[in-house]
């Protein structure tokens, strides 16, 4: 059975999904899993499409080392046991910059033009290429796509691409490209099956986990987003401020005088519900916690979800639907209730039992804007966007070797 490999690294783990490629070219899940703890304590886990449990096994350090063993680990694995037949692989890259607009088959060169946006996504973009550049020197022959995070908002506005700065700058790429696409992308398909009337409105989604943004979203099309150039705008998030005045790092280097490199590690690393709490970046244990520091954490994160849906809402006129996705926004029916609170100058009213099932639509049957809670799926945006992007190759290859002839 022909299968793609999706694969969505981090700084210290790697997950990845299987998906089987059907005669009507379908991608239906056989395998999901993930090797955390990746140069320090490993350990792969694994399910089938069904849940059903096919792995769980410790590795001693040195075993798997990096992110490039962790890869060819899973490989085996796979090869091994689940016997799949891989026919591509695609890759979540956080950042496209000003160059990649849709998804792109990898070679040496893409992937040296991708590394120019390691400064502008450091948490993520060296992660993202690592198991591409280790791919392509041992398996050149299988095909390999990027699919990138800031595609789905490349259709904005000039009026929310821009930055207030000379437009020497916008030229060189200093521009609002928004994050978290192949998430929005998904939801926005996905809202077209639960509610269309809804999906063909003005749709505010909010995805929040570790990462968080929110994205405006009219007619099925990014218009707004609380991400910008980089993954550090916005809301704030698990170890980031989300939006800052651009004075306070300039108070931290000239006055307190912090190098730009400590900076910018403060910044990815030591702020948001971390920072704030002093006690944990994960929400989870902040409401497990009685101390009043993680309490306000967890406040000013509904607060500033609050304030963020208001700017949304104006940028496109008004609201229609909400959605909370990610791993906060679907897990999480007490964060939810925090900031629907915060959302109730909009018409909006809870359904407290409804939230507390996790039912698909949590809102009042009076609520004047209708709340949703629609687990995202990136692994199958991408998988969608890897076999649509060879076959678009395919099919051009064999053109031009018709015209040849």
């Amino acid at each position: 059975m022909e299968t793609i490999l999706v694969v969505n690294a981090g700084s210290s783990s790697l997950k990845f999904q299987v998906f089987a490629i059907s005669g009507s070219q379908d991608l239906d899940c056989l395998v999901r899993g993930q090797i955390d703890g990746v140069g320090m304590r490993p350990r792969l886990r694994a399910a089938a499409g069904d849940g059903a449990a096919l792995i769980d096994k410790a590795f001693e350090s040195n075993e798997i080392p990096d992110l490039e063993a962790a890869i060819f680990e899973a490989g085996a694995w796979l090869r091994e046991t689940q016997k799949v037949d891989l026919v591509a692989v695609g890759h979540r890259v956080v950042h496209g910059g000003p160059d990649f607009v849709n998804p792109v088959r990898v070679d040496r060169d893409i992937i040296a033009r991708l590394r120019r946006y390691i400064s502008l996504a450091p948490l993520h973009q060296p992660h993202n290429l690592a198991p591409m550049r280790a791919l392509l020197e041992r398996r050149p022959g299988l095909p390999q796509v990027a699919c990138f995070d800031t595609s789905f908002h490349r259709g904005h506005g000039a009026l929310a691409d821009h930055y207030a700065l000379p437009l020497r700058f916008y030229e060189e790429g200093v521009r609002r490209y928004g994050f978290h696409g192949l998430s929005y992308e998904y939801v926005a398909e996905r809202l077209r099956q639960i509610a269309p009337a809804v999906a063909n409105g003005r749709v505010i989604v909010a995805h929040l986990g570790s990462g968080a943004s929110m994205c405006a979203i009219a007619g099925g099309r990014s218009v707004e987003s609380t991400l910008g150039f980089t993954a550090l705008d916005g809301l704030p998030m698990g170890t980031r401020p989300g939006q800052i005045d651009p004075g306070v790092v300039l108070y931290l280097i000239m006055e307190k005088g912090m190098s730009p490199g400590a900076v910018q590690d403060m910044l990815y690393r030591e702020c948001g519900l971390k920072g704030l709490s002093g006690v944990s970046n994960d929400v989870r244990e902040l409401e497990a916690s009685a101390d009043p520091k993680a309490v306000f954490a967890l406040d000013y994160f509904a607060y500033r979800v609050g304030l963020n849906a208001g700017m949304l809402a104006a940028a496109m006129g008004g609201l229609d639907g909400f959605v909370f996705t990610a791993g906060i926004g679907e897990n999480s029916p007490t964060m939810r209730a925090r900031i629907v609170q915060r959302l109730a100058w909009l018409g909006i009213t809870l359904d407290a039992e409804a939230n507390r099932e996790r039912r698909t639509v949590i809102s009042a049957s009076e609520s004047r804007v209708p709340v949703y809670v629609v687990p995202t799926n990136e692994e199958l945006m991408i998988a969608r966007h890897t076999l649509e992007t060879l076959s678009k190759q395919d099919a051009f290859c064999s053109t031009k070797e018709k015209t040849a002839d």
